[in-house]
């Protein structure tokens, strides 16, 4: 005969206490005293009791969903974000609800409460570009809504935000480009109304200045983020008759593409040409030659949003609510870059 399943009853019967205390210690409230709490902790331990989700819901008047809205076409960088999540909520016994928006849309903000209230969300990560818009988050605002943005750059609003200084990290790669002797150096932007692209573009190029190191107009092209578009790109520069010796792509989709470009015109890297990207996404690293990059840890800056989310949702700690949660991006070096290619 099979085992009857425990219940919170029973939880509560062996732990000499009320049904309601043991839904607050699982509920994480902080209105049960530390004995108590270590008490019905252990009790559910021995038992393997598992809370049941529908009535833990209930209980709490919460949904445990959490929503991830995101407009971005690389799918690496989703998965990535998707991973840091989902790596939070297994530990804090929530799920995930994915909505893939068009955040230029005129009905974008319509779209996206639509999207929380449909889905009955406790709250809502919002991935770049669409965690650009500031409108989006006056309405979340003024609908009571719990939010945290990923963005590029700094904010004093740190409760919201989990941030990446974009800006050091391309500022590091034009450092190390020049140190490899690179004159001859261009940039695949991103799109400049994205606030990381614009980021990283000024990060790169006001660096080059300081060290008198200005890139040419014509050295400079503006992507989409794509692979296509940096085949495009790729192409583009390659064809000039004064052709880079080095170009920067503002993600590694870009990157990747012009190494396609550079494979199909028989230009060897990195001896003739030096690619790098942005990301270090898990292309970077398995394509040839393995490419330079800068590694921007989106799987942690999610996991980081996810836990600030949840403890806004829970009125958790407020040092967590508030903490500054801004990622310094690393330089990577790898094969697909090197010593400028002298000039005969």
């Amino acid at each position: 005969m099979a085992q009857q399943k425990i219940t919170i009853n029973d939880i509560a019967r062996l732990a000499g206490v009320s049904k309601r205390t043991v839904s607050r210690v699982i509920n994480h409230s902080p209105k049960v005293g530390e004995k108590t709490k270590i008490n019905v902790e252990r009790i559910i331990a021995e038992h393997n009791y598992v809370p049941d989700k529908q009535a833990r819901g209930l209980a709490s008047r919460r949904s445990y969903l959490i929503g991830l809205v995101y407009d971005n076409q690389d799918a690496l960088f989703i998965n990535e974000a998707q991973r840091g999540i989902l790596a939070c909520c297994g530990q804090k016994d929530y799920e995930l609800v994915v909505h893939p928006c068009q955040y230029k849309s005129p009905n974008f903000n319509e779209e996206v409460l639509n999207f929380i209230q449909s889905s009955k969300l406790d709250g809502i990560i919002v991935l770049p570009p669409a965690s650009e818009i500031d409108d989006l988050a006056t309405e979340l605002d003024n609908n009571d809504i719990h939010y945290v943005r990923l963005v590029s750059g700094h904010t004093e609003n740190t409760e919201n935000f989990v941030m990446s200084n974009d800006r050091y990290g391309a500022a590091d790669m034009a450092r190390f480009l020049v140190s490899l002797k690179h004159q001859k150096i261009a940039m695949i932007t991103g799109p400049l109304n994205y606030r990381s692209s614009k980021e990283r573009f000024e990060g790169f190029t006001q660096t080059l200045q300081t060290i008198s190191h200005s890139i040419p107009a014509q050295y400079v092209i503006e992507g989409n983020n794509s692979y296509q578009s940096g085949i495009l790109a790729g192409q583009h520069l390659l064809a000039l008759t004064d052709r880079p010796t080095a170009i920067f792509a503002n993600n590694d989709e870009m990157a990747s593409g012009v190494l396609k470009v550079a494979y199909q015109l028989g230009i060897k890297v990195p001896e003739q040409l030096s690619i790098c990207g942005f990301d270090d996404n898990l292309l970077a690293s398995r394509i040839i030659p393995p490419l330079t990059t800068i590694k921007r840890p989106v799987q942690k800056m999610a996991e980081y949003a996810a836990h600030k989310l949840i403890a806004k949702i829970e009125n958790a700690s407020q040092a967590l609510i508030s903490k500054n949660c801004t990622i310094q991006p690393e330089l990577i070096t790898r094969e697909s870059t090197g010593t400028a290619p002298k000039i005969c």
